[in-house]
């Protein structure tokens, strides 16, 4: 048998891909499975983004792109940023990336080696935590309780930086909890890093435009412009323009982190798909007006789970301000007895069980670093929704 690296063996496949699985499996036995498990638009990519694929292929560019993203891309990534929040920036340090996930792999690849600390807010996307690993760093999470909103607060930032840590990441709105922060909360938070300059700040922005109850996005570079020197800010067009299989994601900072970002990917991957990118220019300068209508179609769904939810036995949901996930707390059913006889000691025991019992696939709080809570998709029609929040809460009622 092959010896495998110890990279490799630090790093295992994320829970929402499991339980995909799982899911996927069940339904090929038979059972009809409702599978929120992912985190996905069921939104179709916009008609004129597509087109604009499709005629970039047809135009013969389909050669090795650039490997920093094809000028125009770029620049609209910074005119954009610039629109939305006053700062400027430079086009020559935009790279485009094969999704956010590569813009993230690039940046701990590039700042974090055996030894560094990386803080994590808790609850997290696993891939934080598995990237952080994969480059022989230790992950420290910073928990952010419910009743706080799930948001990161000055006061636990400061007592998880080291003289080891060497970034931060923040990603608001959040997954799984779909907590935003607001522009006083962001500048509590710079008042801190600035007592530590050797701390670096990776901001996940992927969920910008999904944003509920009339509030706008804001991010860390744009409260404190003063700390561009160590703050990359992250995007792309999966979320916002339902085109998770395009691949296009993109990140920007200073000049001299970009260039050892670029280093990375052009050992990993070199460029993103030439399409992709003329796709996703057609997406960021085509017309917005679906922003706000697939932002409050968002609304709607989650308001209709939060409800439900809430007043399924034995649950306690917080209502997200954004993206499209809700984060319940599932501690009062711990220790019960499912109808088929199954003890529920933990939140991924529940999600196992809601799958197998009641063919509903949610992702356990555990996966996100914060237990005993599950995470729900709500990217799905609302009869779906509907649907499955009456499976769950008669699930919970059987509860013993």
């Amino acid at each position: 048998m092959l010896a495998l690296s110890e990279r490799v063996g630090r790093t295992e496949l994320a829970a929402t891909f499991a339980m995909a699985a799982k899911a996927r499996a069940l339904r090929a036995a038979g059972h009809e499975v409702i599978s929120l498990s992912l985190g996905e638009p069921d939104f179709p990519t916009p008609e004129h983004v597509i087109e604009a694929g499709f005629a970039a292929a047809r135009r013969g560019e389909t050669k090795y792109p650039p490997l920093g993203g094809i000028e125009p891309l770029r620049v609209a990534v910074a005119e954009n940023f610039a629109r939305a929040h006053g700062v400027n920036i430079n086009p020559a340090n935009v790279l485009v990336t094969n999704g956010g996930k590569q813009a993230i792999f690039n940046v701990v690849m590039a700042l974090a080696q055996h030894g560094d600390e990386v803080i994590i807010p808790a609850p997290s996307w696993a891939g934080y935590e598995q990237t952080v690993k994969f480059a022989g760093a230790e992950p420290v999470f910073a928990p952010c309780a419910q009743a706080d909103g799930f948001v990161l607060r000055p006061e636990v930032l400061e007592s998880a930086i080291s003289s080891r840590t060497r970034l931060l990441i923040l990603n608001y709105p959040n997954n799984p909890s779909g907590a935003a922060m607001d522009e006083a909360a962001l500048r509590a938070l710079a008042g801190v890093l600035r007592h530590y300059p050797h701390v670096a700040v990776l901001s996940d922005d992927i969920y910008e435009h999904l944003l509920f109850d009339g509030r706008k996005h804001v991010t860390l570079l744009g409260v404190a412009p003063d700390l561009a020197d160590r703050v990359v800010t992250m995007s792309g067009v999966s979320k916002t323009y339902a085109m998770t299989g395009w691949r296009i994601g993109w990140c920007f900072g200073p000049a001299e982190l970009m260039k050892a970002c670029t280093v990375v990917q052009a050992t990993a991957t070199s460029g993103v798909s030439s399409v992709g990118q003329a796709a996703a220019l057609a997406a960021l300068t085509g017309p917005q007006d679906l922003l706000a209508g697939r932002a409050a179609a968002y609304q709607a769904r989650r308001d209709i789970v939060v409800a439900a939810l809430n007043q399924a036995p034995f649950l306690l949901c917080h209502k997200p301000d954004g993206a499209f996930y809700v984060f319940p707390d599932i501690s009062g059913c711990l220790g019960k007895t499912t109808q088929a006889g199954r003890k529920l000691a933990t939140d991924e025991d529940f999600a196992l069980a809601l799958l197998e019992e009641a063919h509903v696939g949610v992702v356990q709080g555990a996966a996100f670093a914060m237990s005993p809570h599950i995470r729900i998709s709500t990217a799905a029609a609302p009869a779906v929704l509907q649907q499955a929040c009456a499976r769950i809460a008669e699930f919970c009622a059987a509860l013993r």
